[in-house]
């Protein structure tokens, strides 16, 4: 995507003179190595293009779009914390590279110069911190239901939708709304755009649940069957215990119980055939795609040009459908 890459350019420069840079080194160089190690700079880019369609200008969006991306990467470098993950983008995460006490308390700063940034938008810093606060409880609120989710036997396809709203799609909303906040959009507007971010964030997560079952391994980027294998309670495994007979319900639940001792590989193959017998794969395709329609939905009711329009268009068919 063309477009999506100017805006990463862009954000990137823009990161490259804006990090903090202490003293002390030792709170800002672990913010550095992680802004340093990648990132595709979707969230920011949305907020740009947010801008640009009503301003003709994405330049005015340039710090809000780079503290919502410096907001991503701190709950990236909490989350890696709380799941004890030893690599993220392909590096050591920053609490394996320093410690998690640095990591913990570099994040803190991170979140800190998020609301500095955000605060220098004069009168509009009101109605942009609004959206901010409100995504910032959300996500925590879906990151609890997540970690919940774990321990929890029963849990329901709404409350899945729920969480995975709260801990993907509202960012992506609140960064569209915060560009089109800055560009003086008006409410209608930017109820469309943030109602596009939250169903498009719902079929990108449920599409990530098809590409992690059934997605190429190389392709994809990371190990086949990963949530299969760790027993997550994904949107495939809620509804194929919704569709199954008394026989596949028994062997899922078998698969999926802590300490079954199922070879890796047949325990994926097994639960995947299940996914496929009772539905719940065709369901979740016909899921996805409701949630994509529904977010082109919103971009059709927008007042911008078609040529504005159709970078939404392409972003949303991006998202919902990557590769298997």
């Amino acid at each position: 995507m063309e477009f999506i890459q100017r805006y990463h350019d862009a954000i990137e420069q823009y990161i490259q003179t804006s990090l903090p840079a202490g003293p002390p080194l030792s709170l800002y160089q672990p913010i550095q190595y992680l802004m340093s190690i990648g990132g595709k700079r979707i969230r920011p880019a949305l907020t740009l293009l947010a801008c640009e369609m009503y301003s003709q200008n994405h330049q005015p969006a340039l710090a809000a779009a780079y503290a919502l991306e410096i907001f991503h990467n701190f709950t990236l470098m909490h989350d890696d914390i709380m799941d004890q993950a030893a690599v993220r983008r392909g590096q050591a995460t920053v609490h394996q590279k320093y410690d998690v006490n640095t990591a913990i308390l570099s994040g803190d700063v991170m979140l800190i110069h998020c609301y500095q940034v955000l605060s220098s938008y004069g009168p509009k810093s009101t109605e942009i911190l609004h959206c901010f606060n409100q995504m910032a409880v959300q996500l925590c609120e879906g990151q609890r239901m997540d970690m919940d989710f774990e321990t929890t036997e029963q849990v329901s396809i709404k409350d899945y939708l729920t969480m995975i709203e709260y801990k993907t799609s509202v960012l992506l909303a609140c960064a569209l709304q915060t560009g089109a906040i800055i560009a003086d959009a008006d409410e209608g507007e930017q109820k469309h755009l943030y109602a596009f971010g939250i169903n498009s964030g719902i079929a990108f997560q449920i599409q990530d649940d098809l590409l992690d079952a059934f997605g190429d391994a190389a392709m994809v980027g990371k190990q086949a069957g990963g949530d299969i294998i760790q027993g997550k309670k994904t949107y495939l495994y809620l509804k194929a215990l919704e569709l199954a007979d008394a026989k596949q319900k028994e062997s899922l639940l078998g698969y999926y119980q802590a300490g079954a001792m199922a070879d890796p590989q047949e325990k994926v193959e097994a639960v995947k055939k299940i996914f496929v017998d009772t539905g719940a794969k065709e369901y979740a395709l016909q899921v996805r795609d409701a949630y994509n329609d529904l977010a082109k939905s919103h971009i059709k009711a927008l007042t911008v040009n078609d040529d504005h329009k159709k970078h939404l268009y392409v972003l949303a068919d991006f998202m919902a459908a990557r590769k298997m």
